[in-house]
């Protein structure tokens, strides 16, 4: 710069607003003309349209390392213009949007975060549900046969014990379990009992049964044979009461139960009509394998009013499935 006041010393100092104050305009601060610039004059701001300026050092020097090469010089575009050769777009200016029909993700409420897994949550409670309800049915049902053991089978009854007949232990559960049975005729009789066949409804051969046993000292004995093995059996004895309840002794081996024959009026006869008082009883008895004698007698101390038809066996104490 010459001696004197040429404007700002500095392009700090260049203010192109100065001449819009008292001290730019003393400076001779110019306000833009049409085609010059403005500010303080000889200031180091220049104003240039736009374009004008160039950068590098000129097309020239750009282009030296690639004619040196033998290569194809890139064409410089001009600044600010679109290049002609454009080999990348945003997927958002392709024409369809972006590519695959991709969406941009959602940014709601929250915040990206996805929402709770309400399937996976309903799967878990129908899983605990199931459970529950299978854990249920399983204690039901093991409660269920906890009932039926202790209703259907009980305490064991002890042995020779005398109950009501079961349906299902009869004549043919006896042959089915090949078994001996005996009808009256072929028993050995004692004291007062006779065979007779006047009353009806006697299940023996021929309707013979064994009458007089309502007497002290009368008796029937099965000497039964072909026993297979020791162990448990019970005995069933047919017979006839006259509408009342009666009881013998019983005599296995030689050795009396405890327990007594119970002829009891399963049948609900009348009084006095044997033909309508045929049942049957059993007890429980313990036989050794071969040859065993059974004997039925009337005691002191028994009620022997009855008629006696058959005998017959049956594997294992028939109610305590022994």
């Amino acid at each position: 710069m010459t001696p004197g006041n040429n404007g700002a010393s500095t392009p700090e100092d260049d203010d192109p607003f100065g001449y819009l104050y008292a001290d730019g305009q003393a400076n001779g601060a110019q306000p833009p003309s049409g085609g010059g610039g403005y500010g303080y004059p000889g200031s180091v701001n220049r104003v240039r349209a736009v374009g004008e300026r160039q950068y590098g050092g000129g097309q020239q020097a750009a282009t030296a390392p690639y004619q040196q090469y033998g290569q194809t010089v890139p064409q410089q575009q001009p600044y600010g213009a679109a290049p002609s050769n454009t080999r990348y777009q945003a997927p958002e200016t392709l024409p369809g949007g972006p590519p695959g029909g991709q969406q941009p993700p959602s940014h709601g409420g929250g915040g990206g975060r996805r929402g709770p897994n309400t399937k996976g949550l309903l799967i878990g409670a129908v899983a605990v549900v199931a459970a529950v309800v299978i854990g249920i049915s399983v204690a039901m049902m093991n409660g269920s046969d906890d009932n039926k053991d202790a209703s259907g089978s009980g305490a064991s009854p002890a042995a020779s014990q005398s109950a009501a007949p079961s349906p299902s232990a009869s004549n043919s559960a006896a042959s089915e379990e090949d078994l001996p049975t005996i009808d009256a005729k072929a028993l050995l009789l004692g004291g007062g009992a006779a065979t007779a066949s006047d009353v009806k409804g006697a299940k023996a051969d021929g309707g013979v049964y064994v009458s007089g046993f309502n007497q002290v000292g009368s008796s029937v004995t099965w000497n039964v044979s072909g026993i297979p093995k020791s162990g448990k059996y019970s005995v069933y004895i047919g017979y006839s009461v006259p509408g009342k309840d009666g009881n013998a002794t019983l005599t296995v081996n030689g050795t009396a139960s405890d327990t007594p024959v119970g002829l009891k009026n399963w049948a609900s006869a009348a009084e006095g009509d044997y033909a309508k008082g045929w049942t049957k009883t059993y007890n429980y008895i313990q036989l050794n394998k071969g040859t065993n004698s059974i004997k039925v007698s009337c005691e002191q101390g028994n009620q022997c009013d009855a008629l006696l038809d058959q005998m017959w066996l049956v594997k294992g104490w028939v109610k305590s499935g022994g």
